[in-house]
């Protein structure tokens, strides 16, 4: 069975790092509407959907939303999330006025180094039971 990749935006994040754990956390809290689904790498839905998409899903490097049957990752995919967010949380994406070599080389920057940072969970977060709808796990 395929998820419906049309139907939802999905953020595909890595369920093990901290840092990405915190960033759903964080959209969840600031999104404008409950719209945004999300998959982590690890599950079979987040691999499926990035095989499909084209990515290894071996290369856990970036995050990838999926909105209107295209993807974007890293810098791109942030500026992009940021739309979904309210109020003043919308200005994130003000961070397209830098080129997008100069804003993907900083995320890598901070991909590559997210664990030693930010620290590294021994399993997947797991959704609290009311928002476990909004998680793919398939």
């Amino acid at each position: 069975m395929s998820v419906p990749i049309a139907r939802h935006d999905v953020i595909i994040f890595d369920g093990l790092c901290n840092l990405c754990a915190r960033s759903v956390k964080f959209i969840l809290d600031h999104e404008a509407a409950p719209v945004l689904r999300f998959a982590s790498l690890q599950s079979p839905a987040g691999n499926r959907l990035l095989l499909e998409l084209g990515f290894d899903p071996a290369d856990a490097k970036t995050f990838v939303l999926v909105t209107d049957g295209s993807a974007y990752a890293k810098s791109e995919a942030a500026i992009r999330v940021a739309s979904y967010l309210r109020g003043a949380w919308k200005l994130i994406g003000a961070i397209k006025i830098l080129p997008r070599p100069i804003r993907d080389w900083l995320y890598d920057v901070v991909a590559r180094n997210r664990y030693r940072w930010f620290g590294r969970r021994e399993a997947c977060m797991a959704p609290s039971p009311d928002l476990r709808a909004r998680f793919l796990q398939e």
